[in-house]
Parts: structure tokens; sequence; C-alpha cells
């Protein structure tokens, strides 16, 4: 099993009179390779709980675990290690240094990789090849459309060929036709065996042409699950 939720709870303002409970008594195995789509309007916890996988935050209690390893407890210098080597991430917003070329990028999450600048060149034309943007390699981000922007964002998440793909609403600022594009490049991750987690409430990702499991969320709490 490559990720292991157990009882978990995030309250954010803990002990105070207006604090939040975000996530309720969470439970959830995800197998190496599986894809899960993470469903459920605004609010719900996905966000919340795709932090906690990541170890961007940690939980009031409970435990998560991935490859045997309790990151809900990591220490942040490590937290950040654990993100560097294992997790690729894909967001709403891109987060791109829009100044720079798409190639620049991409290779930025190498740059203090040990790597010399062949293999991190070579490992960008990979993820950019796999990403379908490697023909606007020296372009500037700021002159790309949103779907091109979206390509490299992905580029970037694949560079140091993670295990763990997360997206926080990928599509939320794509058209249909890119939308669709996207799914397509979550399929190929899909064929080469990565873990997928999409938190989405596009409705495009309820009929993927791949096997997933859509895990639906209320309230902060699992509310469903199933292939």
């Amino acid at each position: 099993m490559m990720i292991r939720i157990e009882g978990v709870n995030k309250i954010f303002n803990e002990g105070r009179v207006q604090a939040f409970e975000a996530l309720k008594s969470i439970d959830l195995e995800i197998a190496k390779g599986e894809t899960i789509i993470l469903s459920g309007v605004s609010g719900s916890g996905k966000s919340t709980l795709l932090s906690l996988i990541a170890a961007l935050d940690k939980p009031s209690s409970g435990k998560i675990v991935v490859e045997g390893e309790l990151i809900s407890k990591l220490p942040d210098l490590h937290a950040s290690a654990y993100r560097a080597k294992s997790i690729g991430f894909i967001f709403q917003h891109f987060n791109l240094l829009e100044s720079l070329s798409v190639e620049e990028n991409v290779i930025a999450p190498l740059i203090n990789s040990g790597l010399d600048m062949v293999d991190i060149k070579a490992k960008a034309e990979k993820s950019m090849k796999m990403a379908a943007i490697e023909h606007k390699a020296s372009q500037q981000v700021k002159a790309l459309s949103g779907g091109e922007k979206q390509r490299c964002a992905i580029a970037r998440a694949l560079v140091h060929e993670p295990e763990l793909i997360i997206c926080d609403e990928p599509t939320a600022n794509l058209d249909r036709e890119n939308s669709l594009k996207f799914i397509e490049i979550l399929r190929s991750l899909y064929a080469l065996k990565k873990t997928i987690i999409v938190a989405t409430h596009d409705p495009l990702f309820e009929t993927l042409s791949f096997p997933v499991r859509l895990v639906h969320m209320e309230d902060g709490k699992i509310v469903s699950s199933e292939q």
C-alpha cells in the first residue's frame, strides 16, 4: 500500500471559539499505481487532504503513512525533502515563473539536485515531450496560452520522476478541449504506473477511459468510495 490514512482530523484555529473542523475521521488507503479522483464541492475538504498527504501541513490527529514512512510527523526540513523526491504537484493556478522560458521553469526543481546540467536538460526534454510542450521550450511562459501553461506545469511536475502525482483542481482554468488534453496526459501517467490523486469538481473526471476510484467528500468526510 503506497498511502495509508488513519483517523485523520484537521482543525484550523484549534482551541479558539471559531475553530473550523476541515477533516473528520478520514480513513483511506491508496495502492501504488492507483488513480484517485477526490470529488466534492468547494469546502468539502479535498484540498486540505491533499496538503496533508503532501506534508504541506500536519493533521490535528491521526496519521498518514506513505511508502512506509510516517510523513504526518515529519519535521519541516524532512517534509521538504520528501516532497522534492516523491511528489509532482499540478495546481489550478500553474505557479510558473512568467518571465522565464518553459525549459527554465521545468528545470527549476532540479537546480539543487546535484545533477550536472547535461542530465538536467535531458530530464527536462523527456518531461516536456511527455507533456507535449517541447516545441515551446524556449518560449517565455507569459506568452503561452492557458493550456500551454498547464502543460508546462505538468512537465515541471514530472521532471524529477516522482511516484506520486498530486493535482489540485487542475482543469479549473482550462476550456473543455485543454481539459481533455490534460486527461490524456493523466492516462499516460497511469500507464506508467504512477500513483495519481486529483481533487476536482469537474464532471469530465467521472467518465475517464482508464480505471479510477471515485472518492466523494462532503463536509470534511469521505461519504463514498467506488471504482
